[in-house]
């Protein structure tokens, strides 16, 4: 016979979790906006640097980006989280830069 456990609490119904959600929901929807204004920066950029025949990538200033981005961090995201995320978005603006 399986031993009793008691029901988990729903928490479809527990409104601190709805307000939460709703938070984080809405503090997606600012990442996706700020990386598609970054994005769209970057390919302008790009597009400037092609021409007047400047080289493109810069690894100087991807590093002073994520040093900045660094110095500017107040947690609770962690260093290496942060160089984790900027490992991605630098990347990706580049490359989604390359299709505009």
């Amino acid at each position: 016979m399986p031993a009793y456990t008691p029901a988990m609490p729903n928490v479809a119904h527990d409104p601190v979790v709805d307000e939460l959600r709703s938070r984080i929901t809405a503090a997606d929807a600012e990442i996706v906006a700020a990386v598609n204004r970054r994005a769209a920066l970057v390919a302008e950029l790009h597009a400037h640097k092609r021409a007047h025949g400047y080289e493109v990538f810069d690894a100087g200033r991807e590093e002073q980006v994520v040093a900045a981005a660094l110095r500017a961090n107040a947690g609770p995201v962690s260093d290496a989280g942060l160089r984790e995320l900027y490992g991605v978005i630098l990347p990706l603006c580049t490359r989604e830069a390359a299709t505009t």
